[in-house]
């Protein structure tokens, strides 16, 4: 089995991101030792690389350009972008995030490669909604309104019992007085929060 040939069926299939299992179902006549043993040529090769146990990215060619915030998505699902990464994508906070933040329906995770750290926090069932698609690099990536990335940092930064300091988080006013106050509120019930309080009392 050729890499080429590999290389045209993910492309074509815009699988720039895929799983060994995504390979099995492609090849299903090839034995599961035998696409293993593939995985490991091409990853020495440089062809491809590898994100986590499992997942794997075409690196060949060099240059493609697929978004952090799109591995973040196909690295553990379902997931959205929240939290300080989505808060700093929106400018509502000033510190650009040394970690691509998610949220998740499953239990929390972290994971590192040669992208940086990716790390998932958990969130009921209930409150796993309030993202949208956007094309980022001609890929499409879960994030959440700027509404519900708030609500998400507030929820955890309060979780434990902490007060929330609104001077020491150093949110922008301007943003904040942009947002949709009756979507805060629809998002913040959720977590049972009050978020006039904790925002703008």
């Amino acid at each position: 089995m050729r890499f080429q040939e590999t290389y045209r069926k993910l492309v074509e299939k815009k699988y720039y991101v895929f799983s060994f299992e995504d390979l099995c179902v492609f090849y299903t006549k090839e034995k599961r030792s035998s696409l293993r043993q593939y995985l490991s040529r091409w990853k020495k090769q440089g062809w491809i690389g590898s994100l986590r146990n499992g997942l794997y990215e075409l690196t060949f060619p060099e240059g493609r350009g697929v978004p952090d915030f799109f591995i973040a998505n196909k690295m553990y699902a379902p997931s959205y972008i929240s939290l300080e990464t989505a808060l700093s994508y929106y400018s509502i906070i000033p510190e650009v995030s040394m970690a691509v933040v998610s949220v998740t329906s499953k239990t929390t995770r972290r994971f590192k490669n040669t992208h940086g750290l990716f790390i998932y926090r958990s969130i009921q069932p209930e409150a796993f909604h309030g993202y949208v698609i956007e094309k980022h690099n001609g890929f499409d990536v879960l994030i959440a309104e700027p509404e519900k990335a708030l609500v998400d940092y507030c929820y955890f930064k309060t979780l434990r019992g902490e007060k929330f300091d609104r001077k020491a988080e150093r949110l922008d006013k301007k943003r904040l007085e942009k947002l949709n106050k009756k979507k805060l509120d629809r998002y913040a019930k959720v977590y049972h929060l009050d978020v006039k309080e904790l925002l703008y009392a």
